[in-house]
């Protein structure tokens, strides 16, 4: 997986569990893609704090991950429901039954809906 992508879902699923301070640089490093010279700037600290702070935060991150097991779980069931979706549209091309076809389209917008929400 993308290491930006990988630190963003990290971030989605556990960022409320660091301090407001944490999240805040960690938002701008990562997901706001500043560079540690304008953050420190900004907060009028160093830039070697702001790189202590942002890698204490993906270490506590990476920690409830390696204990949760969340992102891993997400990505899983995200990668199982296309494949879903793609092996009911190409039933659905190929299929000659009218009941079948509906069934499909059925499964088709469940799919659909689970992955909106996931």
């Amino acid at each position: 997986m993308e290491k930006v992508l990988k630190e963003a879902l990290l971030y989605d699923f556990y960022g409320e569990l660091l301090t407001l301070h944490q999240k805040e640089i960690y938002e701008d490093f990562v997901l706001n893609d500043l560079s540690l010279g304008e953050i420190a700037e900004q907060r009028s600290i160093s830039r070697q704090g702001v790189y202590d702070i942002v890698r204490r935060c993906r270490r506590q991150l990476q920690g409830y991950e390696d204990r949760l097991h969340m992102v891993d779980r997400f990505v899983k069931i995200r990668k199982n429901i296309e494949e879903i979706d793609s092996l009911t549209a190409s039933l659905e091309e190929s299929s000659s039954s009218e009941t079948a076809s509906g069934q499909i389209r059925r499964i088709r917008e469940l799919a659909d809906l689970i992955l909106q929400e996931v």
